[in-house]
């Protein structure tokens, strides 16, 4: 158990440090000394498990890693097996063709994934980039296109005994209105009227014939076969565009006896829903066919968990109740084998486990066992096949993400060690913080200090901010490109405020900022701004904040509320939300905060907008932005950049990051991104050997 504490102090004040803990065995290997000071280079030596899949014979785990692999611009993702008793690990793959999605053949011999093989040259597949279905041995030693379609496959389930495989594919279908034209100037980008739908196919991997199953005019999102294959359960939208699974997403279940596809999300089933603009996540099947499990997330709303259950062949639908205090991870459902139990990761005060709720049958539930206990942030997880251990990748405030196994008689074991030079790095304190936040309310964030902090000596503080709001910052070791670990190292305090609108600290906390953006949750940031102050660590002369997304949107709200931030970094931020409202491709988001369409109550956006604001910014600004972000475009940083150069005229800088979405992903780019706000931190905090600043004109 690693153990600190820094300070506390007594009830009825506005701040608390938290005891720190980690109440698990957190490693059986080595212990390394820390002497190494980390540097903006280390983020790119770190390799991130992402998923996890267990053999179903056991003793071996699969799992896909995200690696840096110099000189290529882009990461990797590639897959590797641990043997769980040794501990031995083998990487499979190392074409650079974004592997994944593995799934084990029912031996335990094979290993069916995903992948997008490319060779120079090579026009016809599988090594023409498109998405196939490959087939790698649990040693590596041989690698086998399963599928060879010019096109390329979609999403594909290999079925329990591995005799078939199913998989999608896309066929472009146009509106018959306009449909000449269209045809006839088919170069031309239209809003809608050309759609990629969907169809499910199934391969005999014994005769190697193929046979269309469903052809629907629907676009598959997930799609899952249940063990005994006689259903195919698939959540499908009328169209690809990201607006259409907002409020349009359904649940259809393929019948491969009757043939027959019923809609088991039936008309009206979204009435009592907090948000008619909820998107369906994931299905995951029971063992015994069933049951379907399903997760429905709302930007604002607690995601919820429903089941559809059969008796006979007639499908019910009802919802599960969750555990008190914890939110739900939309997507991470999945059924523990040989039971009715249903797994799923749940965020509680800056932790992520995963939790079972059990005994899921005939329009009941039991009890909630909680199967990784601790201070620890799950990422992914997967059941053995005999239900009696779950895999996890989860981090803990000592390294990255790595696999561990969980067992049902409380032991665990942690079975990677993914970065090892981890060990040599010297890391920040990390310590849960609590302070009063708007009406009195208790927040929580996270404090990152340098590895050999003092208590006592005032620092420059970063605040972060999270994104989403819809999501929270977590109490692990996390090195990042938007400010955690890298601040810390260089001499900053940084604080990650969990604000009103996370999740993990209740349904009134996340809720409470419905209606309130630009207000409540600003309030609860800066009171713990001072609260830093009060502890003495915070410099209040060397204030700076950042944040991505939904973090830029609130880096924008503090520097219209405030003139104390001397420096501030704006990543892919709202500045207005009608702008907002009309070119995301999520415009539910905006409609739930606003709790209306800009015609209806044109005052909400405008209070929940910066923008209107703008004369009141004092704080030097640096902005990034991704060329072809959609979720936050980058009308929004052109906007914020021209209003402070032009008009206000207050020190700025515009990045517009080329070929980039709504995150980064080159290593060019990323590194970039540290450099700029460490030396726009450093300029405007002074928190260089060099204290003279010459301001340069605005203009």
């Amino acid at each position: 158990m690693h153990v600190r504490i820094l300070r506390h102090k007594q009830s009825g004040n506005a701040w608390t440090f938290l005891l720190t803990a980690v109440a698990f065995p957190v490693s059986a290997f080595a212990q390394t000394p820390r002497e190494h000071d980390i540097e903006a280079e280390d983020y790119f030596s770190i390799g991130v498990i992402t998923g996890c899949v267990t053999s179903p014979t056991g003793g071996a785990i699969a799992y896909t890693e995200v690696r840096w692999e110099p000189p290529v611009e882009k990461r990797n993702t590639d897959l590797w097996v641990v043997d769980s008793d040794s501990r031995h690990v083998t990487r499979l793959t190392f074409d650079r063709a974004a592997d994944g999605s593995p799934q084990w053949s029912h031996d335990g011999r094979f290993l069916y994934f995903a992948s997008s093989r490319k060779r120079s040259g090579e026009s016809d597949p599988p090594y023409n980039g498109k998405r196939q279905v490959w087939r790698v041995s649990a040693s590596g030693a041989e690698v086998t296109a399963v599928t060879r379609l010019k096109d390329g496959i979609g999403r594909f389930e290999l079925s329990a005994d591995s005799r078939t495989l199913y998989y999608t594919v896309s066929k472009e279908d146009t509106d018959e209105l306009w449909k000449d034209l269209r045809s006839e100037y088919k170069d031309l980008t239209y809003g809608h009227g050309v759609t990629k739908f969907s169809q499910v196919w199934k391969l005999d991997l014994e005769l190697w014939r193929s046979e269309k199953l469903v052809d629907e005019k629907r676009v598959i999102l997930d799609m899952k076969v249940s063990s005994n294959g006689r259903r195919i359960a698939m959540i499908t939208t009328p169209d690809e565009e990201i607006i259409f699974s907002e409020g349009q997403s359904r649940i259809d279940v393929f019948d491969t006896e009757t043939q027959k596809v019923t809609t088991v999300t039936p008309d009206g089933w979204r009435e009592d829903h907090p948000s008619p603009y909820g998107w369906l996540d994931s299905v995951s099947w029971a063992d015994d066919g069933d049951a379907l499990g399903l997760t429905v997330s709302y930007d604002g709303f607690p995601t919820r968990i429903y089941i559809v259950e059969w008796t006979g062949d007639a499908p019910s639908l009802r919802q599960l109740a969750r555990p008190a205090g914890v939110s739900v991870t939309g997507g991470t459902i999945g059924w523990r084998p040989t039971s009715r139990d249903l797994g799923f990761i749940g965020e509680e005060h800056a932790r992520a486990r995963v939790y079972a709720i059990q005994h899921v049958r005939e329009g009941g539930q039991g009890e909630v066992k909680t199967w990784t206990p601790g201070d620890v942030a799950v990422k992914a997880f997967d059941f053995s096949r005999d239900g009696m251990s779950v895999a996890a990748v989860l981090a803990t405030t000592q390294h990255p993400p790595d696999l561990y196994e969980f067992f049902a008689s409380g032991q665990s074991s942690r079975l990677t060690r993914a970065n090892p030079q981890v060990d040599t790095w010297k890391l920040p304190q990390i310590s849960l913080v609590k302070w009063k936040g708007a009406n009195g309310d208790e927040v929580e964030g996270i404090l990152e200090l340098p590895p050999d902090y003092k208590p006592g000596t005032r620092l420059p503080m970063v605040v972060e901010i999270h994104g989403g709001p819809t999501a929270a910052t977590q109490y692990e070791f996390r090195f990042w490109i938007y400010g955690r670990t890298l601040m810390a190292a260089t001499g900053f305090a940084l604080l990650s405020p969990n604000y009103r609108g996370s999740t993990g600290y209740g349904d009134k906390f996340m809720t409470d900022l419905i209606g309130r953006e630009n207000d409540i949750e600003v309030e609860d940031i800066l009171k713990g701004v001072d609260a830093m102050i009060e502890l003495g660590i915070a410099d209040p002369d060397r204030l700076a904040v950042m944040g991505w997304s939904n973090g830029g949107f609130l880096t924008n709200c503090l520097i219209t509320t405030t003139d104390r931030f001397k420096a501030a970094s704006s990543g892919a931020g709202v500045l207005d939300q009608v702008i907002q409202w009309g070119t995301e491709d999520t415009p539910g988001h905006v409609i739930n905060y606003m709790q209306n369409q800009p015609w209806t109550d044109p005052e909400a956006y405008r209070s929940g907008s910066p923008l209107y604001n703008m004369h009141k910014v004092k704080t030097p600004t640096l902005i990034h932005v991704g060329e072809n972000d959609p979720r936050v475009p980058q009308a929004h940083s052109r906007t914020l950049y021209r209003a402070l150069r032009h008009y206000v005229k207050v020190p700025t800088e515009l990045i517009v990051y080329p070929d980039e979405g709504h995150g980064l992903t080159t290593y060019t780019h990323r590194k970039a991104k540290m450099q700029w706000d460490l030396a726009w931190f450093d300029r405007y905090l002074q928190t260089s050997e060099k204290k003279e600043i010459v301001e340069t004109s605005a203009n």
